[in-house]
C-alpha cells in the first residue's frame, strides 16, 4: 500500500477518534453549566461530585463496549466496528443535546442522563482498542510509533475543539444563557460530527493484517479464551494503563475543576489556560511517537513514571499556592509533558503485545476495565477528598499510581523487539519464548 493511502486511511481513522472523542469531552467541559440543570443544590461542589458520579458511570460501560467492539473487530473487522462505535456515540449524543432538565421532568433528568452516558462510554470503550489496532496495523513499519501517536493527537484533538466551542459559547451567550441552553448546543454538534465521519469511516481501507488471517486464525478470533492464552501481556496492559489512565485524566479534564473550585479562577480563563496547555500537549504526541521510533518505546514509559511519580505532588501543591494564571498554564504544562512519556505510545506498545487474531480484544478489554475502575473515578476521588478537607491525599495517589506503572515499565521487554505486529509483516523474527515474553 502507498504511503499517501495508508496516510488517507490513518486521517479517515484518526477523525472518527476525534469526533468520538470530543462527544466524550463535552460532558466534562459542560459540566460547570449543565450540573445545576440536572443536580439542584446550594453547593456547586456537590453538584460537581454528582456530574462526576455520572462521568464514572460511564466509564463502567467502557470495558462493555471493550469486549463487544474488540470481538466485532477481530472477527468481522476493523472498519466494521470503527464503524459502529462512531454511530453509537452519535445517538449518546443526541439524547444529552435533548433531554429536559430537573425542573421539567424530575428525577427522570438525571436518570436519562445516566442511560446516555453509558451508551457514550459503550461506544468509547470500543473505539480505543479498535482504533489502537488499526492505526498501528495500517502504519508503515519504522513508522509505527508516529502514527499510532494520532490516536492521541485526536483524543485531545476531541477536547480541544469542545473547549474550543466552550470558548465561543462563552463570548457569545451570557452565563444565564449558557446555564439556561447553551450547554445543548456541542451536544447537537457532537451528535452532527459522529453522521459525518461515519460516511468517511465507510470509506476506509480494511486492515491488510486482518485480511490475511487464515481460517484457524479466525476460529477463535475475538474469545476470551483465545485472550486467556496470554495473561502476562493482559496483565502488562493493566500494570501500564494504571498510573497514565490516573495521570492523564487528572492533568486533563479533573485541572479544569481544580482551577476553578480549587484554586479559585475564573471559568473563562481556565477554559484558555486548559486550550493553550492542549494544544502544545497535542503537538507533543508525534514527536514522541517518532522518537519512540529511534530509541524505543520503554526510554518515554520511564520518563514518565520517575518524573510523574516525583513532581505530581510538587505540581499541584504549587497550583494550590498561586494565583497567577501564567504559573498555572507552566505547571500544567510540566504535568502534560511528562504524560506524553505514556500518552504517545501506549497504542503502539499495547498493539505490538498481542498476535492479530486477538489484538482488538487484547488492547481494549483489560485497557477498558483498568480505565472503568481508575480512570473515571478520577474527578469523584478528588472531589470526595476536597469536600472531606483532604485534598492533598489525592496528589499522592496519582503518584503512588504511576509508581506502580513504572514498576511494570521495568519488568515488561522493550516491545519494539518482540512486536507481534513487525513479526506478522515478516520484518522481524524472533523465538515463541521471546514473543510471548517468558
Amino acid at each position: 500500500m502507498s504511503q499517501k493511502r495508508v496516510a488517507a486511511n490513518i486521517i479517515k481513522g484518526s477523525l472518527g477518534n476525534l469526533i468520538e472523542w470530543y462527544d466524550w469531552y463535552v460532558y466534562a467541559a459542560f459540566a460547570i453549566y449543565f450540573s445545576t440543570q440536572f443536580f439542584p443544590s446550594e453547593n456547586q461542589t456537590s453538584q460537581l461530585l454528582a456530574t462526576a458520579a455520572v462521568f464514572a458511570v460511564g466509564f463502567l460501560m467502557r470495558p462493555l463496549g471493550s469486549w463487544i467492539m474488540g470481538r466485532i473487530a477481530d472477527k468481522k473487522g476493523r472498519r466494521y466496528a470503527l464503524t459502529l462505535s462512531v454511530t453509537i456515540m452519535a445517538g449518546g449524543s443526541l439524547i444529552i443535546a435533548v433531554t429536559p432538565n430537573y425542573q421539567t421532568i424530575g428525577v427522570a433528568a438525571p436518570i436519562i442522563l445516566v442511560i446516555a452516558r453509558l451508551i457514550q462510554g459503550l461506544s468509547l470503550g470500543g473505539e480505543y482498542g479498535t482504533s489502537a489496532t488499526y492505526l498501528s496495523e495500517m502504519a508503515s513499519a519504522g513508522k509505527r510509533g508516529f502514527y499510532s501517536s494520532f490516536q492521541y493527537v485526536t483524543l485531545v484533538g476531541g477536547q480541544l475543539i469542545a473547549l474550543a466551542v466552550q470558548i465561543v459559547l462563552q463570548n457569545l451567550l451570557t452565563q444565564a444563557e449558557m446555564l439556561a441552553y447553551g450547554w445543548r448546543i456541542p451536544f447537537v454538534i457532537g451528535a452532527l460530527g459522529a453522521f459525518v465521519v461515519l460516511r468517511l469511516r465507510l470509506s476506509m481501507d480494511e486492515s491488510t493484517t486482518f485480511e490475511n488471517l487464515d481460517a484457524d486464525q479466525k476460529k477463535d478470533a475475538g474469545t476470551i479464551k483465545a485472550l486467556l492464552r496470554y495473561p502476562r501481556q493482559v496483565l502488562t496492559v493493566i500494570g501500564m494503563t494504571l498510573g497514565g489512565t490516573i495521570a492523564f485524566y487528572t492533568y486533563t479534564t479533573y485541572m479544569q475543576k481544580f482551577m476553578i473550585n480549587s484554586m479559585g479562577l475564573k471559568p473563562q480563563l481556565v477554559t484558555t489556560i486548559n486550550f493553550a496547555a492542549l494544544l502544545i500537549f497535542l503537538f507533543l504526541q508525534p514527536l514522541g511517537g517518532a522518537l519512540s521510533d529511534r530509541i524505543g518505546r520503554k526510554p518515554l514509559l520511564y520518563t514518565f513514571g520517575i518524573l510523574g511519580t516525583i513532581l505530581t505532588p510538587v505540581i499541584f501543591i504549587g497550583l494550590q499556592h498561586t494565583k497567577s494564571p501564567l504559573i498555572a498554564f507552566l505547571l500544567m504544562m510540566v504535568g502534560l509533558v511528562i504524560v506524553t512519556g505514556y500518552t504517545s505510545i501506549n497504542a503502539i506498545v499495547k498493539a505490538e503485545l498481542f498476535p492479530a487474531e486477538i489484538r482488538a480484544l487484547g488492547v481494549g478489554l483489560p485497557y477498558g476495565l483498568t480505565v472503568a475502575i481508575f480512570g473515571g473515578t478520577v474527578e469523584y476521588v478528588a472531589l470526595f477528598l476536597k469536600q472531606a478537607h483532604l485534598e492533598n491525599i489525592f496528589f499522592y495517589y496519582v503518584s503512588g499510581a504511576v509508581f506502580i506503572s513504572l514498576l511494570v515499565y521495568w519488568r515488561m521487554n522493550e516491545s519494539m523487539k518482540t512486536s507481534h505486529i513487525e513479526r506478522e509483516a515478516g520484518s522481524l523474527t524472533v523465538s515463541p519464548d521471546e514473543v510471548s515474553g517468558k
